[in-house]
């Protein structure tokens, strides 16, 4: 085994990075990837840093910590703004995955089947990204740029995620399709966030995973939302032109064909048990 470091600082953690180091914070990515063979490259532990952990709001949003965990997403005191993110932590495997898994970790992992990513895109969520150097914020949608693949700079931590608050009445909702209820991964996924003022959409961001290399936001479908009465006939908004940005694979759990099927089906079921 490499080096191992547990830093109490963050300054502590990003000294580290001048050389490179797998990032360890709840481990639930860390140590099923490593199954079966020597853990040999250096490791930087950062679960024991206060100051990555925990929500708080503040005039311009909310700040949830990158390795604040499901179960403490789930627990937090929260507005229903944010009852499509819990109901998707509700979804990232069993409770003790629940436990241990960190919001940072869901999304620098960049699994096309991220159950955080597409509630937190329709949060308009930014990313915090810390180096030796500075700070910068990145926008969630720029910062998984492909399977696997993040915009993280060598050196750079990320150490939070920023979601802003909204001037209106905002509702969220998530729904998961997957070959059985719970412990699965996504076939597709959606995620949606409506503002409303005057029983009507003001504004409307939903996106779906699971049918691309990256989970996309529907532009299309946003823009024939707004202004639309906030019932249950959002539902019969959804057209498949909308799903444009969607580029499915077939795999084992389910083809190309059958995804954007589905999306359609999930994306009507989505809207409707929002409104209600």
């Amino acid at each position: 085994m490499g080096d191992y470091r547990q830093p109490d600082r963050l300054e502590e953690a990003l000294e580290a990075l001048i050389r490179p180091h797998a990032v360890l914070a709840g481990g639930t990515d860390f140590y099923p990837a490593r199954v079966g063979r020597t853990v040999e490259e250096d490791i930087l532990d950062i679960s024991r840093i206060k100051g990555l952990r925990g929500i708080s709001r503040n005039g311009a949003g909310w700040r949830l910590g990158a390795t604040t965990t499901w179960s403490e997403l789930l627990a937090a005191d929260l507005p229903p703004l944010f009852d499509g993110l819990k109901q998707a932590a509700r979804e990232v495997g069993g409770r003790q995955i629940q436990n241990a898994g960190t919001l940072a970790g869901n999304l620098c992992n960049a699994s096309p089947a991220a159950d955080g990513v597409p509630p937190l895109l329709a949060l308009d969520a930014e990313v915090e990204l810390a180096s030796r150097t500075g700070v910068r914020r990145l926008a969630l949608s720029k910062f998984i740029v492909g399977n696997r693949r993040t915009q993280l700079s060598p050196g750079e931590l990320l150490v939070a995620i920023h979601v802003p608050k909204h001037a209106t009445i905002a509702r969220s909702s998530f729904l998961k399709l997957g070959a059985r209820r719970y412990l699965v991964i996504s076939i597709v996924m959606a995620a949606a966030t409506l503002e409303i003022a005057d029983d009507r959409v003001a504004a409307a961001r939903v996106a779906v995973g699971a049918c691309s290399a990256v989970a996309q936001r529907l532009p299309l479908l946003e823009v024939a939302l707004v202004g639309a009465p906030f019932d249950s006939r959002l539902a019969e908004r959804v057209e498949p032109v909308h799903l444009a940005p969607l580029a499915p694979i077939d795999d084992v759990r389910g083809s190309a064909a059958y995804r954007l099927d589905a999306a359609v089906t999930v994306l009507r079921r989505l809207l409707a048990e929002v409104a209600s």
